[in-house]
């Protein structure tokens, strides 16, 4: 099956949580590339780009975020193939 690339808005108390980390950790150990960066509206935007059950674990994720955070909402938009060799926190 052919690699998925996901575009997430994530919304809640989402900065200031270490959701940027722990997403970027739980990316790596999924083996999906892409990037996570906090905006300035409070939330925080991420792409997820692998294997299609991996990209499906990060956003179940980033629906509940580490133990501080509180996620209110998750907006999801697929998008072409970038690939991306890794994944970065910007």
């Amino acid at each position: 099956m052919s690699d998925r690339r996901v575009r997430v808005i994530v919304r809640g108390r989402v900065q200031g949580v270490a959701f940027r980390a722990c997403t970027a950790d739980a990316a790596r150990r999924a083996g999906v590339a892409g990037f996570v960066r906090n905006r300035a509206d409070g939330s925080v935007e991420a792409a997820f780009e692998g294997e299609p059950g991996a990209v499906d674990a990060l956003l179940a994720f980033v629906r509940r975020g580490p133990p501080a955070a509180r996620v209110t909402g998750v907006e999801i938009s697929d998008e072409p193939i970038a690939g991306d060799a890794e994944f970065s926190i910007r």
